[in-house]
């Protein structure tokens, strides 16, 4: 069937994120050095609490930013002194502000795309981030709906295809999450596109059974639905 909506992720698909996150974690380790009990855990155990808490603060820096003060609470037994702790807020609060840094091809792919298919981000992270960051990018007026939601399974999928009134064998997602924009969505009978990325957060890590068509750049996505259109005619 012919595609009638295609699904967008945006974090590492339209612009750089996880390379910031990597940033700050080094930073967290270098911060944390000096009064962690086990220096040579420290990346993991950040990891460890951020997980933990995803089910009440949920994706984004800000959730990020709460987990390093938790991790270096726990890292150090308690003695990290309140100026490393403040070190650590400012580390976030840097990555808030971080210009929007779009991947090579997203503007011109997006606009021959856009001029052919409707378009709708989904995002998962925090709302007020991720509406800047759209906002920033200015890439919004080429979007025909957007959604920021708490998390990429199953049921919200099917939600918000039952929402828009799309067929799922007429929607695409495109993105880099095998986790999140693949599984979930072939889990439902519909079609994903995979654009792998240079930095994946751990737990965002899976595979697929190889049968997704998987692209090197974002580029050649409007190439590749041209051929699907092409097949399915």
């Amino acid at each position: 069937m012919t595609i009638s909506l295609i699904g967008l992720d945006a974090d590492d698909t339209l612009w750089h994120s996880e390379d910031g996150f990597h940033t700050v974690t080094g930073r967290f380790c270098e911060l944390l050095q000096p009064y962690a009990q086990d220096p040579s855990n420290l990346a993991t155990t950040l990891d460890m609490v951020e997980r933990r808490n995803m089910a009440l603060f949920g994706y984004g820096v800000k959730s990020f930013t709460l987990s390093m003060v938790e991790a270096a609470i726990e890292v150090s037994g308690g003695a990290v002194p309140a100026e490393t702790i403040q070190q650590l807020v400012d580390e976030g609060r840097t990555l808030l502000a971080r210009p929007v840094d779009l991947l090579e091809g997203v503007e011109e792919a997006l606009a021959a795309i856009a001029a052919r298919y409707r378009l709708v981000v989904i995002t998962k992270g925090d709302l007020l981030h991720q509406e800047q960051k759209l906002a920033r990018s200015g890439l919004a007026e080429l979007f025909w709906h957007i959604e920021i939601i708490s998390e990429k399974d199953e049921p919200t999928y099917e939600r918000i295809l039952e929402r828009h009134d799309i067929d799922r064998n007429r929607f695409v997602m495109v993105g880099n999450s095998v986790r999140s924009d693949i599984l979930p969505v072939l889990a439902i009978g519909a079609r994903a596109v995979h654009i792998p990325a240079a930095l994946v957060w751990t737990y965002e890590h899976a595979d697929h059974d190889g049968s997704v068509p998987t692209l090197r750049s974002i580029r050649d996505l409007p190439h590749w639905l041209a051929s699907t259109a092409a097949t399915a005619a």
